[in-house]
Protein backbone atom coordinates (compact mmCIF):
# COMPACT_ATOMS: atom_id res chain seq x y z
CA UNK A 1 0.00 0.00 0.00
CA UNK A 2 1.40 3.47 -0.83
CA UNK A 3 1.75 6.14 1.17
CA UNK A 4 0.19 9.72 1.03
CA UNK A 5 3.81 11.03 0.52
CA UNK A 6 4.47 8.45 -2.32
CA UNK A 7 0.39 9.38 -3.95
CA UNK A 8 1.74 13.08 -3.91
CA UNK A 9 5.34 12.42 -5.14
CA UNK A 10 3.90 9.85 -7.59
CA UNK A 11 1.20 12.70 -8.70
CA UNK A 12 3.49 15.90 -9.14
CA UNK A 13 5.58 13.62 -11.81
CA UNK A 14 2.80 12.75 -13.79
CA UNK A 15 1.40 16.41 -14.25
CA UNK A 16 5.15 17.77 -14.38
CA UNK A 17 5.52 15.28 -17.69
CA UNK A 18 2.10 15.90 -18.84
CA UNK A 19 2.96 20.07 -18.37
CA UNK A 20 6.26 19.88 -20.33
CA UNK A 21 4.97 17.85 -23.08
CA UNK A 22 1.97 20.03 -24.20
CA UNK A 23 4.30 23.28 -23.90
CA UNK A 24 5.55 23.64 -27.20
CA UNK A 25 8.44 26.52 -28.11
CA UNK A 26 7.77 29.62 -29.80
CA UNK A 27 8.01 29.86 -33.03
CA UNK A 28 11.05 31.94 -34.57
CA UNK A 29 10.66 35.62 -35.84
CA UNK A 30 12.19 34.76 -39.17
CA UNK A 31 11.87 31.45 -40.86
CA UNK A 32 15.25 29.89 -41.57
CA UNK A 33 16.50 30.44 -44.92
CA UNK A 34 16.02 27.36 -47.10
CA UNK A 35 19.44 25.17 -47.44
CA UNK A 36 19.94 25.23 -51.38
CA UNK A 37 21.81 22.29 -52.98
CA UNK A 38 25.05 23.93 -53.30
CA UNK A 39 25.42 24.96 -49.77
CA UNK A 40 24.57 21.83 -48.42
CA UNK A 41 27.60 19.64 -46.84
CA UNK A 42 29.04 17.11 -48.91
CA UNK A 43 28.21 13.61 -47.74
CA UNK A 44 31.16 12.32 -45.78
CA UNK A 45 33.60 9.55 -47.84
CA UNK A 46 33.90 6.20 -45.77
CA UNK A 47 37.30 5.87 -44.39
CA UNK A 48 39.78 3.75 -45.97
CA UNK A 49 39.41 0.86 -43.07
CA UNK A 50 35.96 -0.05 -44.57
CA UNK A 51 37.47 -0.12 -47.81
CA UNK A 52 40.10 -3.25 -46.73
CA UNK A 53 39.53 -6.69 -46.94
CA UNK A 54 39.17 -8.33 -43.47
CA UNK A 55 42.98 -9.22 -43.57
CA UNK A 56 44.25 -5.96 -44.53
CA UNK A 57 42.69 -4.49 -41.51
CA UNK A 58 44.15 -7.40 -39.19
CA UNK A 59 48.10 -6.00 -40.32
CA UNK A 60 46.83 -2.40 -39.85
CA UNK A 61 46.18 -3.06 -36.58
CA UNK A 62 49.19 -4.77 -35.79
CA UNK A 63 51.03 -2.06 -37.74
CA UNK A 64 49.66 0.54 -35.59
CA UNK A 65 50.43 -1.47 -32.57
CA UNK A 66 54.34 -2.19 -33.23
CA UNK A 67 55.58 -0.63 -36.43
CA UNK A 68 53.80 3.07 -36.70
CA UNK A 69 55.81 4.76 -33.33
CA UNK A 70 59.10 4.41 -36.44
CA UNK A 71 57.72 4.12 -39.57
CA UNK A 72 54.60 6.50 -39.61
CA UNK A 73 50.45 6.15 -40.08
CA UNK A 74 51.35 6.25 -43.90
CA UNK A 75 54.49 4.36 -44.04
CA UNK A 76 56.93 7.31 -45.08
CA UNK A 77 59.48 6.60 -42.23
CA UNK A 78 58.12 9.78 -40.35
CA UNK A 79 56.33 8.18 -36.99
CA UNK A 80 56.90 9.50 -33.66
CA UNK A 81 59.77 7.87 -32.68
CA UNK A 82 61.44 8.40 -35.94
CA UNK A 83 63.91 11.50 -35.33
CA UNK A 84 65.31 10.11 -32.17
CA UNK A 85 67.17 7.16 -33.92
CA UNK A 86 69.91 6.93 -36.65
CA UNK A 87 69.68 5.77 -39.19
CA UNK A 88 65.92 6.90 -39.67
CA UNK A 89 63.23 4.15 -40.06
CA UNK A 90 62.68 3.51 -44.07
CA UNK A 91 60.06 4.98 -46.02
CA UNK A 92 57.88 1.87 -46.91
CA UNK A 93 55.76 3.70 -49.36
CA UNK A 94 58.66 4.28 -51.47
CA UNK A 95 57.80 2.69 -55.11
CA UNK A 96 61.02 1.94 -55.66
CA UNK A 97 61.22 0.07 -52.06
CA UNK A 98 58.07 -1.88 -52.41
CA UNK A 99 58.85 -2.94 -56.51
CA UNK A 100 62.82 -4.25 -55.04
CA UNK A 101 61.29 -6.26 -52.18
CA UNK A 102 59.39 -9.46 -52.20
CA UNK A 103 56.51 -10.52 -49.64
CA UNK A 104 59.06 -12.93 -48.63
CA UNK A 105 61.65 -10.41 -48.30
CA UNK A 106 58.83 -8.07 -46.11
CA UNK A 107 58.24 -10.94 -43.56
CA UNK A 108 62.04 -12.14 -43.68
CA UNK A 109 62.54 -8.30 -42.20
CA UNK A 110 59.64 -8.13 -39.65
CA UNK A 111 60.57 -11.67 -38.71
CA UNK A 112 64.29 -11.88 -37.81
CA UNK A 113 64.33 -7.99 -37.23
CA UNK A 114 66.72 -5.23 -38.79
CA UNK A 115 69.96 -6.88 -37.88
CA UNK A 116 68.75 -10.26 -38.95
CA UNK A 117 68.05 -9.27 -42.55
CA UNK A 118 71.62 -6.97 -42.45
CA UNK A 119 70.03 -3.48 -42.08
CA UNK A 120 69.48 -1.56 -39.45
CA UNK A 121 69.85 -3.19 -35.78
CA UNK A 122 67.43 -0.69 -33.97
CA UNK A 123 64.53 -2.08 -36.01
CA UNK A 124 63.53 -5.05 -33.37
CA UNK A 125 63.08 -8.88 -34.59
CA UNK A 126 59.18 -9.19 -34.39
CA UNK A 127 59.15 -13.06 -34.93
CA UNK A 128 59.04 -14.14 -31.08
CA UNK A 129 56.18 -11.53 -30.83
CA UNK A 130 54.32 -11.96 -33.65
CA UNK A 131 52.04 -14.96 -34.78
CA UNK A 132 53.20 -16.51 -38.48
CA UNK A 133 49.51 -14.79 -39.45
CA UNK A 134 50.00 -11.07 -38.12
CA UNK A 135 53.48 -11.44 -40.03
CA UNK A 136 51.52 -12.02 -43.48
CA UNK A 137 48.59 -9.71 -42.45
CA UNK A 138 51.22 -6.54 -41.56
CA UNK A 139 53.61 -7.66 -45.23
CA UNK A 140 49.88 -7.37 -46.96
CA UNK A 141 49.05 -3.95 -45.52
CA UNK A 142 52.47 -2.81 -46.22
CA UNK A 143 51.63 -3.18 -49.59
CA UNK A 144 48.40 -0.69 -49.38
CA UNK A 145 50.70 1.92 -48.90
CA UNK A 146 51.54 4.93 -51.01
CA UNK A 147 53.94 7.86 -51.63
CA UNK A 148 52.32 11.44 -50.69
CA UNK A 149 51.24 13.29 -52.91
CA UNK A 150 53.77 16.79 -53.01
Amino acid sequence: MKTPVQIVGTTLVLLSAGACSRHKPAAPATPAPAVTEAAAPAPDTPPVEVALPYELRLGKGVYQHYCQICHGETGAGDGFNAFNIDPHPRDLSDPAFQKAKSDGDLKDAIRRGGAGVGLSPIMPPWGRTLTAEQIDQVAAYLRTFKPAKP
